[in-house]
């Protein structure tokens, strides 16, 4: 198999896959039934999301279908008339990874790859492999590690060699054999309360440093959005960064942060963040709630969508939800960035230019041409001005620091020096760098013009 260097220097060793650099072919099903999860959605938009997942790791895809199921099976899920079409087929085909796009239990999972002859994972399974490929940093592999562990631990199957040998993923996939698979229960429990006090002393961290950033304070404005939405490559193309950016679901799945100059001359701190997903296994949105603390903290939520993508509306739903469960659905500063607008065909830019032309929180673009950027950034600038008030404000004249300091961050109209050497200034501040000053000057002698 190709190895692929991490970040320490050390190999991603996992399966054995064959020499063309796959990690294997796989056949990916995508059952439809009542009640099921993405019933609501385009069965063949779910489908080709789920490929895109499997190409992710570098799956061959050997084959793909939608699947009708009339009635759940206790036991395998799928009936068996479709077991047995799909086990000929797995034959055939020399597949050696199953993904079914859907949850399955333990028992459904450990029937369907005796029936199948090849190893069976779900779509939470599928995820997590993802996850723990691409996580970089340490906070990172943590949250992903514990996601994949309360996983593992509800199902007592798969390897343990995550914690033997530093590989990329969770070993979902490939693992040892059968009578390898019993997992000490013990010794899992001890690892998730290791890696849960280990995520402690990291959020404490990120707590500091979040404090620093008040006392040398930037507007921060955070990026979120659906999967491949292109949030990276906006975040590339603003601050000159080379975060991975790829057409991958998942391509980003570390926080990143960057200060960026506007027009104006007023920094901001932009912050890109791991994409959304329909279906996102829970276990993964609690890990990741200290990574999505970022947006809680930001100034300005900027919601990156793929506005070429058809299934586009329900796309800003599913990131809705995971807002919502983050307490930011009433957030005050939201812009909406239509991205891709480059895909789309003449007729279909027409409404999408007009839409955003007549709503002021909201900016069509294309992150890869640069068309539509230049407006978004006044976006920013008209974002951040509001709630902004003229202040009327006296320093001493020792007080050179807090004078810099105002004039870095808000629009100062005028500046006059009184006799005993004080500096009297109408500045123009918004409310939050206002609530800044104050944290790193303390009270201010303000009067509002």
């Amino acid at each position: 198999m190709r190895t692929t260097p991490r970040h320490d220097g050390t190999a991603l060793s996992g399966w054995e896959a064959p020499e063309s650099g796959h990690t294997g072919r796989a056949l990916v099903l995508n059952p439809v039934y009542r009640g099921g999860p993405g019933r609501d959605r385009d069965p063949e938009s779910r489908l080709a999301e789920c490929v895109a997942l499997a190409r992710a790791i570098e799956l061959e895809l050997a084959h793909s279908e939608t699947i009708t199921i009339s009635r759940v099976r206790p036991a395998t899920l799928l009936g068996s008339g479709l077991v047995e079409r799909f086990a000929q087929l797995i034959k055939e085909e020399e597949v050696e990874i199953v993904v079914i796009n859907a949850p399955l239990t333990p028992v459904q999972q450990r029937n369907l790859e005796r029936a199948l002859k090849a190893k069976v994972i779900d779509r939470t399974g599928l995820i997590l492999e993802i996850f723990g490929a691409r996580a970089r940093t340490h906070e990172g592999v943590l949250q992903v590690e514990l996601a994949a562990l309360s996983y593992q631990r509800s199902r007592l199957v798969r390897s343990w060699t995550h914690l033997e040998r530093q590989r990329g993923g969770f070993g979902f996939m490939g693992g040892p054999g059968e009578s390898q698979i019993e997992i000490d229960r013990r010794l899992i429990d001890q690892r998730i309360a290791k890696l849960k006090r280990q995520l402690e002393t990291v959020r404490r961290t990120r707590s500091l440093h979040r404090n620093a950033r008040k006392r040398v304070p930037y507007p921060i404005v955070a990026l979120v959005g659906y999967t491949n939405a292109g949030k990276s490559t906006l975040f590339n193309h603003l601050t000159g960064a080379k975060v991975f950016a790829k057409d991958l679901l998942f391509a980003t799945l570390d926080p990143t942060m960057r200060k960026l100059d506007l027009p104006s001359g007023r920094t901001i701190i932009l912050s890109d963040t791991v994409g959304f997903i329909s279906d996102l296994p829970t276990m993964l949105v609690a890990a990741f709630r200290a990574t999505l603390e970022e947006v809680n903290e930001a100034d300005i939520i900027v919601h990156v969508r793929d506005i070429s993508h058809p299934e586009t509306a329900e796309q800003k739903e599913d990131v809705d939800l995971v807002l919502r469960e983050l307490g930011l659905d009433d957030a005050p500063r939201t812009i909406e960035v239509l991205n891709k607008i480059d895909l789309l065909s003449d007729e279909g830019r027409i409404p999408v230019l007009e839409r955003a032309r007549r709503n002021t929180a909201m900016v069509a673009l294309s992150a890869v041409t640069g068309e539509g950027v230049n407006r978004f950034l006044d976006c920013i600038e008209t974002e951040l001005e509001q709630g902004s008030s003229v202040l009327e404000l006296a320093l001493e004249g020792s007080e050179g620091a807090a004078l810099a300091w105002l004039y870095e961050h808000g629009n100062v109209l005028d500046k006059q020096i009184g006799e005993r050497g004080e500096v009297h200034l109408s500045v123009i501040l918004d409310k939050a760098d206002q609530d800044r000053f104050r944290q790193r000057f303390g009270e201010m002698t303000v009067g509002h013009g």
